[in-house]
């Protein structure tokens, strides 16, 4: 019959955790046809000898919804050996969306999401309405990369409600259309639902994103969604304080397992050195609904992120914030910081903080205005003892002095070795938290598959290659329940990584590229030795470049 591909001498890692061996890999109509000895003809052929073969990678924490109208190759995660993305996650998302209220759609991806409004404003097609025509005219694109699509229930609040979802919980009668369309969703394809409880997500007008209204009665009829049909997950930003669970949020967690009888993921559980035991205890509490299905997600990385006045989301945590989000316009921050009064506010929420907390850990990039220049490199700490200031009063006098340009970077949390190779061997917590499409001027966590791979598997030893393959591949795809995608086995779609694994790995430190609609900033994370990405049987990616191929498809759950 002769295959289409074939894959010769790699190292095959399977994606199930079972250990390694040598093989070839045909693969014919899109799916592997063959793994073992292979014999027969092939239109191509690539030498894996010395390379690992594993199932491309599942990317299950995306934010690319916006992302996916101009760029369908949904970078930089199809640099990283990201075959599959998972987006629609803390319950925000532009589907459903009705022509009069895109805006407001935007404005929350602005606020929650950190990508800036022109960026969505240039880029977002609007070839859709309800969310089935979203995932349909995603499909319609031909993307580079399978796109996987979990419903954000703030839209669908929005939806039913109007601008009253930024107010108040649903009536029975809204809820009951709001459940409805959930279940129109799942039916379409959509993975499950996701929503948050997060006070620093705070949408349009400075307003709470729409999600965090919604009431028991609501959660429970969209779970009940779920259980219905005996399918789909939900995903959750859960943690008012990142890695800390906390009672009520415990008993929401059991609450929507018990409802839904389905997994149910939550963010965020990033260990802390502020609060050394957070994540110890947080597992602890949370051990009854991990036996129920509850995945807590983390980061393999240590958490770096780039800050800077335009979209200040680092500070959204804090109650005094959310004068500065009613209206972020350069004047009306001025306003803002220079006022006694915010900042005496911002120093009582810095007393019981949710978010940032440790002046040591803010240091200054790079400031514009050319007498601050003597600050680069300082951290707000250093910058307040040098003039016999608090952080408050350094920090937003920098600001002022470089009229809001200074850009800052922030590190916080995953930086203990030891405790992060007790989260990497807990089989409980699936590895995601990569954001891929947000927060873009930021940070870029999306690279994360690469350097699980290069920084834990091979430089630190703290799991195995089988191990790390199985968090990226079927454990992901599992949770979701893509039971075809995240293993190589005979009759699959062929979704294959193969990369060195003596190079394997990306940087932690993010490289500027002006490459968004309109020519904006965003932070990439480039890849080091991922030779080859294939996708559905298209190569993908081949030794450093993108391919012109777009096998990609709307995996339905």
């Amino acid at each position: 019959m002769g295959y289409d591909l074939v894959i010769k001498n790699g190292i095959v890692v399977d994606g199930t955790g079972a250990a390694r061996y040598q093989a070839d890999v045909a693969i014919a109509d899109g799916k592997i046809a063959e793994i073992g000895k292979v014999t027969e003809g092939t239109k191509r052929t690539i030498d894996a000898h010395g390379l690992v073969v594993t199932p491309g990678f599942v990317d299950p924490h995306t934010h690319y919804d916006a992302q996916i109208c101009w760029d369908g190759a949904v970078t930089p995660s199809s640099w990283h050996g990201v075959t599959s993305v998972v987006m629609g996650n803390c319950g925000v998302g532009i589907a459903p969306c009705k022509p009069a209220t895109r805006e407001i759609a935007m404005k929350d991806l602005v606020n929650v999401e950190g990508i800036p409004f022109d960026v969505l404003n240039k880029g977002i097609t609007w070839d859709w309405e309800t969310f089935p025509e979203f995932m349909d005219a995603a499909a319609a694109r031909k993307p580079s990369l399978n796109l996987a699509f979990i419903a954000p229930l703030t839209p669908f609040r929005h939806y039913v409600m109007g601008e009253a979802s930024m107010e108040r919980a649903a009536t029975a009668e809204e809820t009951a259309q709001i459940a409805a369309l959930i279940g129109e969703a799942v039916d379409a394809g959509a993975l499950g639902f996701s929503s948050t409880t997060l006070n620093q997500h705070m949408g349009f007008e400075g307003k709470p994103l729409a999600c965090r209204n919604a009431s028991r009665e609501e959660m429970k009829a969209y779970a009940n969604q779920l259980k219905q049909r005996g399918k789909g997950a939900i995903e959750i930003a859960l943690t008012r304080q990142v890695g800390v669970l906390e009672q009520d949020q415990c008993e929401l967690l059991d609450f929507l397992l018990e409802e839904s009888g389905r997994p149910v993921t939550f963010i965020a559980l990033f260990d802390r050195d502020d609060i050394p035991e957070a994540v110890r205890d947080t597992l602890r509490r949370a051990a009854p609904m991990i036996a129920k299905g509850a995945r807590p997600q983390t980061s393999p990385l240590p958490l770096t992120r780039e800050c800077n006045m335009d979209n200040p989301f680092a500070f959204a945590a804090f109650p005094s914030w959310k004068r500065v989000f009613a209206d972020t316009a350069k004047d009306a921050q001025k306003k803002v910081y220079a006022d006694q009064t915010f900042r005496d506010q911002f120093r009582h929420d810095l007393k019981s903080p949710t978010g940032f907390s440790d002046w040591r850990r803010m240091v200054v990039h790079n400031v514009n205005n050319p007498a601050l220049k003597q600050w680069e490199r300082k951290s707000i700490a250093e910058i307040g003892q040098a003039q016999g200031k608090d952080g408050v009063d350094a920090f937003l006098d920098l600001v002022l002095a470089d009229n809001l340009d200074v850009e800052l970077t922030i590190s916080s949390w995953n930086t203990r070795e030891d405790r992060m190779r007790e989260l990497l061997n807990n089989p409980a917590i699936l590895m995601a938290l990569g954001d891929g499409g947000a927060h873009v001027d930021m940070l870029c966590d999306a690279g994360y598959p690469t350097y699980l791979l290069g920084t834990w598997v091979r430089e630190k030893q703290a799991i195995t290659l089988e191990e790390g393959v199985r968090k990226l591949t079927s454990d992901p795809a599992d949770l979701f329940g893509l039971k075809d995608r995240g293993r190589l086995r005979k009759g699959v779609p062929a979704d294959v990584a193969i990369f060195d694994p003596d190079r394997i790995g990306s940087t932690n430190h993010g490289e500027r590229r002006h490459d968004l609609p309109g020519g904006a900033k965003r932070i990439v994370m480039p890849s080091k030795g991922v030779e080859y990405t294939v996708v559905n049987g298209a190569v993908t990616w081949e030794q450093g470049k993108l391919t012109d191929a777009k096998a990609g498809k709307v995996l339905r759950g």
